[in-house]
């Protein structure tokens, strides 16, 4: 008998039994991540992010789960409802709490409701959708969201009463490049010389850069980057410092065979670096920041020196994270991603199908739009 229950959170779960439900996908979904994520309190507590994922077992072993969070806000997220907040909250309509199915702080695409080899996918996604749904009723929440999901995922959970989103990434894809040159062989003369440029400007500074992969990276790193981690976050007034130290010492324990950090060092002393993540052949770009002003250098770390890593380790695709039409300019190109909603008030829930019906159609006739104005060019000269 299989039986659909809500567990305490992943760390509570067999980490052998959950990762082979992950398998190939995100390394985000994985049990040392999010884990991580509880045992170092940047999920749990007064964070808004209450653990709480949906697991099924049979014979006591799990054959599907998502990772679900109870959520008192809709920060850390990255699919922005806030303007459904605003209108349940001037409807006199309570729209926290919610659920979310997704990763904190994490804007990455790939498989959320996760099945065991040799199951019948599409009917767990049913299956989950309308335990989804239930629960959220049951419990007198407003509303259910998938973040970020594949869009072959979209049609079993519609059948469940959600509604799909569309936004748009930017990512870079390898197309067979020998080197970095290579790929800057790709742009027209003004924005190859632009780059150059900037590049330029950074070794100018004195600012050195490299890469350190798993086990080349030093113990005594992790604390530098939590503090550069820590530089952009307090830098803004929508940063919210979720991760802490002990986070990263979780990091230096747990994940760093899927680690990969660009540090740049002025006159001896690390001056800004990025926290980058590597599973298969796809790199993800996650936190950044500096620890002093150097002209160009986000685009040099963040960047540049990680798509020449991407090239020389022949990884196909990276992912640098949400946000940034200024990512465009520099070699990445629009990719559409995909979320599904459920809300229960039926009244919001016609306004938001309304509007997200209305969206659906503009981002699609933006996407052909933006990608026109590629900085690439379709055909090498």
């Amino acid at each position: 008998m299989t039986e659909i229950e809500i567990a305490d959170g992943i760390a509570d779960l067999p980490r052998a039994e959950w990762d082979a439900l992950v398998a190939d996908g995100s390394p985000f979904l994985e049990w040392d991540w999010l884990a991580s994520l509880e045992a170092s309190g940047a999920v749990g507590g007064d964070t808004g992010w209450t653990p709480r994922p949906l697991i099924a077992r049979r014979g006591g072993r799990l054959v599907a789960a998502c990772p679900l969070y109870v959520k008192a806000n809709s920060e850390g997220e990255f699919v922005f409802d806030f303007a459904w907040a605003d209108a349940a909250l001037r409807s006199g309509i309570r729209y926290y709490p919610k659920l979310l199915v997704g990763v904190p702080f994490t804007p990455v695409a790939g498989q959320r409701i996760l099945t065991a080899a040799g199951e019948d996918r599409a009917a767990w996604l049913r299956r989950f959708g309308e335990a989804l749904r239930e629960t959220c009723l049951a419990a007198g929440l407003s509303s259910v969201h998938v973040n970020f999901c594949p869009p072959e995922d979209l049609a079993p959970l519609e059948q469940a009463g959600f509604v799909r989103r569309l936004g748009i990434q930017y990512q870079w894809r390898n197309e067979g490049y020998a080197s970095f040159d290579d790929f800057l062989g790709r742009f027209r003369s003004k924005r190859r010389n632009q780059i150059r440029r900037e590049r330029r400007d950074v070794r100018t500074s004195g600012v050195r850069i490299e890469i350190l992969d798993g086990d080349d990276i030093p113990d005594e790193l992790f604390p530098t980057m939590h503090r550069i981690y820590r530089s952009t976050v307090d830098a803004y007034l929508w940063g919210r410092p979720y991760l802490n130290e002990r986070f990263f010492a979780l990091l230096r324990e747990r994940l760093r065979r899927r680690l990969s950090f660009v540090v740049a060092r002025q006159d001896g002393a690390v001056v800004a670096g990025a926290v980058n993540v590597r599973k298969g052949s796809v790199l993800y770009g996650r936190y950044w920041g500096a620890l002093r002003p150097v002209r160009h250098l986000h685009f040099d770390v963040c960047y540049y020196t990680a798509v020449e890593h991407c090239i020389a380790q022949g990884l196909e695709r990276f992912e640098p994270g949400a946000g940034g039409e200024f990512k465009q300019v520099r070699g990445f190109d629009p990719q559409l991603t995909y979320s599904a909603h459920f809300v229960a008030e039926p009244r919001l829930a016609r306004a938001i199908a309304l509007h997200l019906e209305t969206e659906r159609h503009q981002v699609e006739r933006g996407l052909d739009w933006i990608r026109a104005q590629s900085a690439l060019k379709r055909e090498v000269d």
